[in-house]
């Protein structure tokens, strides 16, 4: 499977197909059993292809400088809104406060939060909407070039859901500092975020690419395999892992 530069790219299929194992297996966070991950190393001149699978876990820390990524649970850090998008800074970067706390406030603007009432919150007291909102703050705040979504509108009302979908297209839109096309990697079964952003879509079936094409040919597919996917899309969705909880929390 090979991932352009600019590509819109979400990845689908049946749960337990290994959508978010390869998410993992392509950021590091899993070691892949065989075969190799080649990643752009945009800390070299031409950003060449790099083996990420045979490098250290202090050059891989610096080629994931460049991405950003919004887990399936959010995975937000105790302590407050600020702390929590603050973190990535402190660690990789020497920029005096009022700066960072300016990228904070900017990050949380751009995902409708509003930023006096969030940032001095606290994880627990965030409902699921603003949990995953902040969580995508946190991803986008240090101006990624490629941007990993797991599941990011799973469990989430249509309205908030909506708001996701859009700040996904615009952040893919926006060209990186570097001139450098932004990159994004969606795991999902929402098939209303399929229809509104119109990806590219690789689906897994088996261990292996079942489907790869852009979305109107993914929706008019004549293969069984990817007509029965299709059809239990919206059941797969309401039902992911989470979705109940989110359902009982009031989303501003």
């Amino acid at each position: 499977m090979r991932i352009n530069t600019g590509e819109l790219l979400v990845i689908v299929g049946e749960s337990g197909c290994g959508k978010s194992v390869l998410l993992d297996i392509i950021t590091g966070m899993i070691d892949s059993d065989a075969g190799r991950i080649l990643v752009a190393d945009h800390d070299q001149p031409g950003a060449p292809l790099v083996n990420f699978s045979a490098l250290g876990e202090a050059e891989r820390a610096h080629i994931r400088r460049h991405w950003g990524e919004v887990f399936q649970r959010n995975a937000l850090y105790g302590g407050t809104v600020r702390e929590n998008i603050a973190l990535w800074f402190t660690e990789n970067t020497d920029w005096p406060a009022e700066q960072i706390e300016e990228r904070i406030r900017h990050s949380l603007a751009a995902v409708n939060l509003d930023v006096d009432d969030v940032i001095g919150k606290s994880r627990q007291s965030l409902s699921g909407g603003m949990a995953k909102r902040v969580a995508i703050a946190r991803a986008i705040a240090s101006d990624p070039l490629v941007m990993f979504y797991d599941e990011p509108t799973s469990g989430l009302d249509p309205v908030t859901s909506t708001h996701i979908q859009d700040l996904i297209w615009r952040t893919h839109g926006q060209k990186s500092p570097q001139g450098i096309p932004r990159t994004t990697i969606i795991v999902s079964h929402d098939r209303e975020l399929l229809r509104r952003l119109t990806p590219r879509v690789i689906m897994l079936h088996e261990t292996g690419v079942r489907f790869d094409g852009t979305f109107g040919d993914f929706e008019s597919s004549t293969d069984p395999i990817v007509l029965r996917y299709l059809a239990r899309m919206p059941a797969l969705q309401a039902t992911w892992p989470g979705s109940r909880e989110r359902r009982q929390q009031a989303d501003d």
